[in-house]
Formats: C-alpha cells, sequence, structure tokens
C-alpha cells in the first residue's frame, strides 16, 4: 500500500495514502465515491494492520465543505469506519483527546491538514477544500482549542498533506473575490491573461491561517506533491469519478 508517513515516532503516527495501481480501485479509501465497498473496507483493513490497530478504531465523517468540526470520544470509535451510514454527519474537522483512534479525512485536490499537540496528547484532522478555506474552517477550530479547550498554540504542529497546486488550480473571478475578501490571501493568488482565470494556492492560504491562529511557522509543514499532477494523486479535477486519499492520525499508547 502507498502510504506517505509524515509522523512517525513513539507517540504520534500520521500520514496520507495515495494512488497505488497495484491495489483495489487503485487504493481508493472513501466510501461515497467507490465501485465497490468491499474494496474500500478492504483498503482501509490494510491501512489500519499497517499501523498496527483494527479498523474499529477508524472514526470517519461525512464531510460537506463546511466549518463544522467535531470532538471525537470513545464513544465515536467505530464511526463511518465500515459503513458511510455510521459516519459523523456534516462536519469536516475532527480532534480528540483519545489514544488509539485513527482520525481521517478523505480529499482528492482539496488541503488535508493533520495537527498534533506536543503537550496535552491533542491530535486532529481537517478537510480545507476551498469551500472550507474560505468558510475558515481550520482557524475556527484552532479559535475553539485554544478558548475552549485551553491549548497553546505555540505547542501545536501541522502537516498540510497533498493537494492541487496553485497552477492547477485555476478558478473564476467569484472563486478569487471570496478569497480576496480573506484579507490574506492576496500574495497566493495570480491571474492568467491568457485564460482569464485565477490560480489560487490553497495549501498556502491554510498555512497562512494556521500562522495568524497562532501556530509557529517552523511548525507548519506542506507537502508539495501536486494531487492533479502526480501519479500517485487522486484528482477531482481531472476526473470527477477519483478515488479519495485518506490523511489519517493516532496517538499511541
Amino acid at each position: 500500500m502507498n502510504i506517505k508517513m509524515y509522523v512517525n515516532n513513539e507517540k504520534i503516527i500520521a500520514g496520507m495514502t495515495m494512488k497505488d495501481r497495484e491495489e483495489l480501485e487503485q487504493g481508493n479509501m472513501a466510501l461515497h465515491v467507490c465501485l465497490n465497498t468491499d474494496h474500500v473496507i478492504e483498503n482501509r483493513k490494510k491501512l489500519a494492520t499497517s499501523l498496527a490497530c483494527e479498523i474499529d478504531n477508524f472514526v470517519c465523517t461525512n464531510q460537506t465543505h463546511s466549518a463544522h468540526f467535531h470532538r471525537v470520544t470513545l464513544a465515536d470509535k467505530g464511526h463511518g469506519a465500515m459503513s458511510k451510514n455510521t459516519a459523523i454527519a456534516d462536519t469536516d474537522a475532527l480532534y480528540t483527546f483519545e489514544p488509539n483512534i485513527v482520525l481521517s479525512s478523505f480529499t482528492a485536490d482539496c488541503v488535508p491538514v493533520i495537527f498534533y499537540n506536543t503537550v496535552n496528547g491533542l491530535i486532529g484532522v481537517i478537510h480545507s477544500g476551498w469551500q472550507g478555506t474560505i468558510k475558515e474552517v481550520a482557524p475556527k477550530l484552532f479559535k475553539h482549542l485554544i478558548e475552549v479547550e485551553n491549548c497553546n498554540p505555540s505547542d501545536l504542529h501541522v502537516q498540510i498533506g497533498a493537494a492541487i497546486s496553485q497552477e492547477k488550480f485555476e478558478v473564476d473571478a467569484d472563486v478569487y473575490g471570496k478569497f480576496h475578501d480573506l484579507g490574506y490571501a492576496n500574495d497566493f493568488m495570480y491571474y492568467k491573461e491568457s485564460t482569464n482565470k485565477y490560480h489560487i494556492d490553497n495549501q498556502l492560504t491554510v498555512k497562512k491561517q494556521c500562522e495568524l491562529a497562532g501556530i509557529p511557522l517552523d511548525q507548519i509543514s506542506i507537502d508539495p506533491t501536486c494531487t492533479f499532477m502526480s501519479p500517485d494523486g487522486f484528482s477531482y479535477r481531472e476526473d470527477k469519478q477519483a478515488g479519495r486519499h485518506l490523511s489519517f492520525i493516532m496517538r499511541k499508547e
């Protein structure tokens, strides 16, 4: 199985599954876009084995490009792991203080954000497509963690996973306007006269959101892999029938 491992130490394991032509449905991890649900479950079980846990340790959501987040408890274990009907509804970000739970986020061009707190054991994932970015799903979650969960942003480490590149993410003026209205994304956009399109770097916009939340820059990493151009990437822009990557994090105990 093609897994890009971002963190793997005695406390945290985090990464992102990539397209793999040797696997069922090329390693697709999403039940909402698949040819056969059994194939996806088999792929997830393989991932669970590689993480030395069971598929019942996974927690998955029904992502809706919202700014909604959910604190995962032990009662949520297994939600969405085997069936999309049990996934946590209308949610695009998860966090937990519980060990041995695999928080999951699904993307095919959107920006996956994986984060952890080295002091209090908090872990989390965020699905930030362009709609989530302009709704500020990441800043809203970090604000909640700081104000409600008493997290110090300087203790947070962030990994921004593989996503569509600025070169391949072209949009019309309406989407450009929404990013412009954020007030901090102008450095991450350019206009291409030949196509009358704007190009936006969603990864760098999300990185800026993390920075504005108070997370130290040297604790924010970006995977430069473009999901559109890389043979290891699932891209919705390239293929509407594309599978999905699964970005994951688990705190070991």
